[in-house]
């Protein structure tokens, strides 16, 4: 399971089996307050609107350089930016919230800017 799948997981929960009926659609996930309530629950400043490291440390996940790597390839990036920099992880930010949403995430506006 990729760094993006253990993301959505943290987000979405567990993917249920088909039961062998018609499925109703599912309601969208507010993806805001799931990442509130886990920062909340830490008691820790967090600055997750914004950096990848902070979103990944809220969900507890590992938030290395090489787990961004690996977020970098399950969201596809194609740039030439370096591993680690401002700008790579400002498109990972952009991207995963995007996926989110994508996805049946509730995500605010202002963060698929």
């Amino acid at each position: 399971m990729g760094i993006l799948d253990s993301i959505k997981e943290k987000i979405f929960g567990k993917p249920k089996a088909a039961a062998g009926t018609a499925a109703k659609p599912l309601e969208p996930v507010d993806v805001e307050a799931i990442i509130e309530a886990a920062v909340k629950a830490k008691g820790v400043k967090s600055n997750w609107r914004v950096s990848i490291v902070d979103l990944m440390k809220a969900l507890d996940l590992d938030s290395s350089l090489a787990a961004r790597k690996e977020l970098a390839k399950d969201l596809k990036y194609d740039g030439k930016d370096e591993d680690g920099s401002a700008e790579k992880n400002i498109w990972l930010h952009k991207a995963l919230m995007k996926a989110l949403a994508e996805n049946g995430g509730k995500v605010p506006s202002a963060l698929l800017k």
